[in-house]
């Protein structure tokens, strides 16, 4: 197996573990705990799937460690179509990273806030209930942060899809797009929270990163890309 080849299907398996765990621990779980508007409903949620919610913050972990390191694979699979381009996708992938961490340090000071028991002792019940909310919401607000960066990561990493001529071109189209796709949500969710952003706008992101996604794993790269002064 040619290096390029090995080096794409490692990315397509870093991109997998992202998507899958990122699926699991951003939609999933909230979907099962989180009761908006209703703190108490929430924390008796959180309280009786702790396993769940614990597993959500691992699965986070590793997805964001994962996540690290697949922009590293795809520079090196990438860098010979342009090298500053190449550059730009890895700052912005990696920017993110930091944050959402300290986003899981929210979750996991939810879990410390219901079990310790000196706490629960001098507070009462709707006290506990609105620290831990304060809690989720910062977390939730540092996950929002670091969406922009999802999407502006994508910018460079299309151009290079579309100019390396080992990938199909109709990927880094898809994927230029998915990162405007993701800016429109994001701007305007901070803008015009009282608008619902319809769920079409993220079609070309979510099918551009899956679509990307598995054809590094399944197919790799072509077997005679163009070369790089062709490509650029």
């Amino acid at each position: 197996m040619e290096p390029s080849v090995r080096t794409a299907r490692l990315a397509g398996l870093l991109y997998l573990i992202t998507v899958v765990t990122g699926i699991f621990s951003l939609i999933y779980v909230p979907g099962q705990t989180n009761v908006h508007g209703d703190a108490a409903a929430t924390v008796a949620n959180i309280r009786a799937s702790e396993a769940l919610f614990r597993t959500a913050i691992a699965a986070g972990a590793i997805g964001y460690t994962a996540f690290l390191l697949l922009p590293l694979a795809l520079y090196r699979l990438l860098s010979p179509v342009n090298n500053d381009i190449a550059v730009v996708m890895v700052v912005l992938a990696v920017i993110c990273v930091p944050i959402y961490f300290v986003a899981l340090a929210n979750q996991l000071d939810v879990l410390t806030l219901l079990e310790a028991d000196r706490i629960q002792a001098a507070s009462t019940a709707e006290q506990l209930q609105a620290r831990a909310m304060s809690l989720l919401d910062a977390y939730r607000n540092r996950v929002f942060v670091s969406e922009i960066f999802w999407g502006l990561w994508l910018l460079p990493f299309g151009y290079l899809v579309f100019k390396s001529g080992f990938l199909p071109r109709i990927l880094g189209m898809v994927l230029m797009i998915g990162c405007f796709s993701y800016l429109i949500t994001y701007f305007g969710e901070l803008l015009l929270p009282h608008l619902a952003i319809p769920h079409f706008v993220m079609w070309p992101a979510a099918f551009g990163e899956i679509a990307t996604c598995l054809w590094l794993l399944i197919v790799g790269v072509r077997k005679t890309p163009l070369s790089v002064g062709q490509v650029r």
